[in-house]
């Protein structure tokens, strides 16, 4: 089956396990594990609350390291992606670049990467998200964790 088309409007994802199963489960037991110890403050009660929160951590944790890593990969894919396409004057300045600027050039074109990096680099491409709303020929990126 073929995936749908991807842009600005649809790119941001959302596992459904993680968001509509994990998390609203950890956060209803630490919501639960807080009323027990309100209703029959004990030290049983306290150290549920001490697990529920934990494991609450965990999952947190566990989800931004994970984007940590997938932006490590993608700052690495871009800049040799950008050492290839990018004319010289700009191939000396991709370390100018921040992380947060590759994640959001990875989805434009090879055709208009040229282009948008100038832009970053000039200031005139701010955010993230105005890189984004520039691209034209979006490039897809389905594997994201």
């Amino acid at each position: 089956m073929p995936q749908a088309q991807q842009d600005f409007k649809n790119h941001a994802r959302l596992y459904r396990p993680f968001h509509f199963f994990v998390m609203p489960v950890l956060l209803l037991n630490f919501l639960n594990a807080a009323r027990l110890l309100y209703q029959d403050p004990s030290l049983s009660a306290g150290f549920a609350l001490l697990v529920a929160a934990a494991l609450l951590m965990l999952a947190l944790t566990a989800r931004l390291m994970a984007l940590k890593v997938q932006d490590r990969v993608i700052r690495l894919e871009m800049r040799l992606r950008l050492r290839e396409l990018l004319p010289p004057d700009l191939r000396g300045r991709i370390n100018e670049l921040t992380p947060q600027q590759l994640v959001a050039l990875r989805f434009g074109s090879d055709a208009e990467l040229p282009d948008l990096v100038r832009d970053v680099l000039a200031g005139n491409l701010p955010t993230p998200n105005s890189i984004k709303q520039r691209v034209k020929n979006w490039e897809a990126d389905f594997l994201r964790a």
